[in-house]
């Protein structure tokens, strides 16, 4: 449904849109805002409900830009024509493409996540900066990952920059977020073996066995894990740091355990890709 066009960036649809940059608004609406094409098509995809749109036409860029515009004007949700001074109050970063979408996401509760008998699963507990949870998700889209969860999370899996910095792969990657200690007793209760990543640990992670039902575990680099995931049945590896940093950026670290068990298995079951 196409509606008028809207040529003030004052405009209270807009104004409504641009809420959802806060939190609050988003814990308090269950929205969020998509902004880019890519990352809109691969919402679309995964039958991600949207709630409303902006398009500037002069601005759309690339082929997602188009297919996704087709799609949003054959749905049924409302989509607000603007001028471009309109839609550079919706935009944000450097990278303009003329889609902004507002979405209502999927539930993220642990209660409603399912995951297969043989998961992989990456656990981040209290990972603040958004860009590091969607360069994860990056990753775990890229290794096959059947499950991220955030533990303790210090920010939404729905922050726009989450979305962003994870190229709308947190529309591929199931997802869930609660307290610590619920996320190791819901590990606990599917059996699933927990390698958690730090730097003190004995084992080097190729010695670790990664095969099997799977979680990773990674904290914050400014606090690491807590003591939660200190016990006897966690087993710690290590990635080794040959240089004066004593740890990688959390993403770096994922994608290399990430890759690293996603090769064990497949030459557990005999693949050679």
């Amino acid at each position: 449904m196409t509606t008028p066009m809207l040529t003030s960036a004052a405009n209270p649809r807009i104004r409504s849109a641009l809420q959802l940059r806060a939190r609050r608004h988003r814990d308090a609406t269950g929205l969020t805002i998509v902004d880019g094409a890519r990352e809109l098509r691969r919402a679309l995809d995964a039958g991600v409900e949207v709630v409303e749109a902006f398009v500037c036409e002069p601005l759309l860029a690339g082929p997602d830009a188009r297919v996704a515009l087709d799609r949003l004007r054959a749905g049924t949700a409302p989509v607000h024509p603007t001028n471009e001074t309109a839609f550079a109050r919706l935009a944000f970063g450097d990278r303009v493409e003329g889609l902004v979408a507002v979405i209502r996401p999927r539930s993220t509760a642990l209660a409603d996540l399912a995951v297969p008998d043989d998961a992989l699963v990456v656990v981040l507990e209290g990972v603040e900066k958004p860009g590091n949870v969607g360069a994860v998700l990056r990753s775990a889209d890229g290794a096959g990952v059947d499950a991220l969860i955030v533990a303790s999370p210090r920010t939404d899996l729905h922050n726009p920059n989450v979305i962003r910095a994870s190229a709308g792969t947190v529309f591929t990657v199931p997802l869930a977020a609660a307290d610590a200690d619920e996320v190791a007793d819901w590990l606990g209760a599917r059996q699933v073996r927990i390698v958690a990543a730090r730097v003190d640990a004995p084992t080097r992670y190729t010695d670790a066995d990664l095969t099997g039902p799977l979680a990773i575990v990674l904290g914050a680099e400014d606090r690491g894990l807590s003591e939660r995931w200190r016990r006897p049945d966690v087993l710690a590896v290590h990635l080794p740091m040959l240089g004066v940093a004593d740890s990688l950026n959390v993403s770096v670290a994922a994608a290399l355990l990430l890759y690293e068990a996603r090769r064990q298995r497949d030459r557990h079951i005999g693949r050679a890709d």
